[in-house]
């Protein structure tokens, strides 16, 4: 067998970039992947999206330990097991993050992560459809689009922000985040865009990625370096080789429980499992975060939502329509239109953000409110509430432990309390006058401090947005994982490349900075960081004054 410069476990949104960016500098790519095929309507039409992640042909099926200050409710935390990773069933929104996410990385000890130093790299991973503007980019491989926003239910919640007395963002990941506009999504020619269709297939018409559909075990290592991946295929272990380096794009929860498996995370914990001790890194699994969201629901006045087509017939012209000609609502997501506000004069850049959608519904689509309705996703984005990823065993095909500790931090009460009352606002402006019925969920009778406590302890879901697990920090922070070159500290040969390095959830969906994050690894590993042409400085556009 051949053996390639790199192995990478893990075809998503990080790992197919980075695939892609290794193979155009030359080099040979071995893709390790456990999840099938991403061909197939569920996952290429955009409107389908609830459909893959309650497939367990397309997702790990991951779910929480109980959390104890959601009653003890286990939520629900799928992964994609599929070519394109989770950038193949989620909802395909585009989000970049704010500019202080970023300098708050740079700030904490990964230097040279700041946001002018991810700047380009969102730039030449995109081409954008919206125009053109200096913070944009024009011919990457990920396209990234607008809904038509045909729904007159869209611009009504773009007007009533402003109404209610924010402004207008014409570009939520250009000059300024801050806001109510048009949402954007990685959706091109009716198609969901994933990191698959962006990155993997150009890179394997190349001929040097080499992808393999089995279930990583461990890293093997040889005199504290790293010389390749243990993997299980058709039922026999083998060890596949690497000439250069191993990077784990595995997600983040499954790229902890590998370092783990390796040898490398806090030291007692392997022991416990068994576990030879490499590294002990007592950060591997810790700094466990995510984004929680509620779905406030209103009763429509007029005919003008999604129900009509939400039933069986309804269902299969539209796929019917999408099936043949690739338009119509088929085409859509539906998460046409957005916001980003801050919750308070407190706050100095937007800590909630909505995603409106035109239908009332649970997200994984398993039951939809009789009757025409709308709703909008909304929670806080930057909680201070901090879980774990353990071992359950030191058997690979075991899933890890999983302990978000939602809601753990007393802040994220009087946060999660401000986005009900201030969604409330929204909802009562003129714009909303001829459309909104009666408030469905939480309902108008939830309205003391302990009645929306409990509604967001019942109701509460994950927006699916984990991260954290092996922290970017400075090489002598004993809390970090990586080091700003993502290189794990302690070992020689291998780094990680995905969600799990962010030191902080950045604000909004994590699709775009994991895919950043996948562009700009190749960069360090070709020794290339400095080397994208000099961008102009981008001063931050002033803060608007929360209303």
């Amino acid at each position: 067998m051949s053996v390639s410069d790199y192995v990478i476990v893990g075809a998503g949104s990080a790992g197919c970039a980075l695939a892609y960016r290794l193979t155009e500098a030359g080099h040979s790519v071995t893709l390790i992947e456990y999840g099938g095929s991403d061909i197939g309507p569920f996952i290429q039409m955009p409107a389908a999206l609830s459909y893959p992640m309650n497939m367990p042909r397309y997702d790990w099926g991951f779910s929480t330990e109980p959390e104890p200050h959601l009653g003890g409710r286990r939520l629900a935390t799928p992964r994609g097991k599929v070519i394109g990773g989770s950038s193949s069933i989620n909802g395909m929104v585009f989000v970049r993050g704010h500019r202080k996410d970023f300098d708050h990385w740079a700030a904490s000890g990964a230097t040279g992560w700041g946001y002018e130093d991810v700047l380009p790299y969102f730039k030449r991973m995109e081409t954008w459809h919206g125009g053109t503007s200096e913070w944009r980019g024009t011919d990457g491989p990920l396209h990234v689009t607008r809904g038509p926003r045909d729904n007159p239910l869209f611009d009504a919640f773009i007007e009533a922000g402003q109404q209610a007395g924010w402004p207008y963002t014409a570009d939520y990941n250009g000059e300024d985040q801050e806001g109510f506009g048009p949402m954007e999504a990685t959706i091109w020619q009716g198609r969901r865009w994933s990191a698959a269709n962006a990155y993997l297939r150009p890179a394997q018409k190349t001929g040097r990625v080499t992808l393999i559909r089995a279930l990583a075990r461990r890293v093997t290592f040889h005199d504290g370096r790293a010389t390749g991946v243990e993997i299980t295929r058709n039922g026999q272990i083998e060890t596949i080789p690497a000439a250069r380096e191993v990077i784990l794009s595995a997600s983040s929860i499954n790229t902890p429980k590998l370092l783990m498996l390796s040898g490398i995370g806090p030291a007692g914990h392997l022991r416990e499992h068994g576990i030879e001790v490499l590294a002990d890194r007592p950060g591997v699994g810790a700094n466990l975060q995510d984004h929680l969201e509620v779905y406030m629901q209103y009763k429509s006045l007029q005919p003008v939502t999604l129900y009509s087509h939400y039933n069986l017939f309804g269902k299969g012209m539209v796929g019917a329509e999408w099936m043949v000609l690739k338009s119509g609502l088929g085409t859509s997501n539906q998460f046409e239109s957005c916001g980003f506000i801050r919750s308070s004069d407190q706050v100095d850049y937007p800590d909630i953000q909505y995603h409106f959608l035109p239908l009332a519904v649970r997200y994984d689509g398993k039951s939809a409110v009789e009757g025409h309705g709308f709703q909008v996703h909304v929670g806080p984005m930057r909680s201070k509430s901090r879980g774990r990823i353990s071992l359950n065993s030191a058997d690979p095909d075991q899933p890890p432990r999983i302990s978000f500790d939602y809601m753990s931090h007393a802040d994220d009460w009087t946060e999660f309390r401000a986005c009900i009352r201030l969604t409330r606002r929204i909802f009562d402006q003129p714009a909303f006058r001829p459309y909104r019925g009666d408030e469905i969920q939480p309902g108008a009778s939830v309205q003391s401090d302990a009645e929306i406590d409990a509604f967001i302890r019942d109701h509460a879901e994950s927006a699916f947005h984990p991260c954290g697990t092996a922290r970017m920090g400075a090489a002598d922070d004993p809390g970090a994982v990586v080091d700003p070159d993502l290189s794990v500290i302690g070992v020689q040969g291998l780094r990680v490349a995905d969600s799990s390095i962010f030191p902080r959830i950045t604000n909004g969906n994590l699709n775009a900075p994991s895919i950043m994050t996948g562009e700009k690894a190749a960069d360090h590993i070709l020794g290339r960081i400095g080397s994208l042409p000099d961008e102009t400085r981008h001063d931050p556009a002033p803060e608007h004054a929360a209303r």
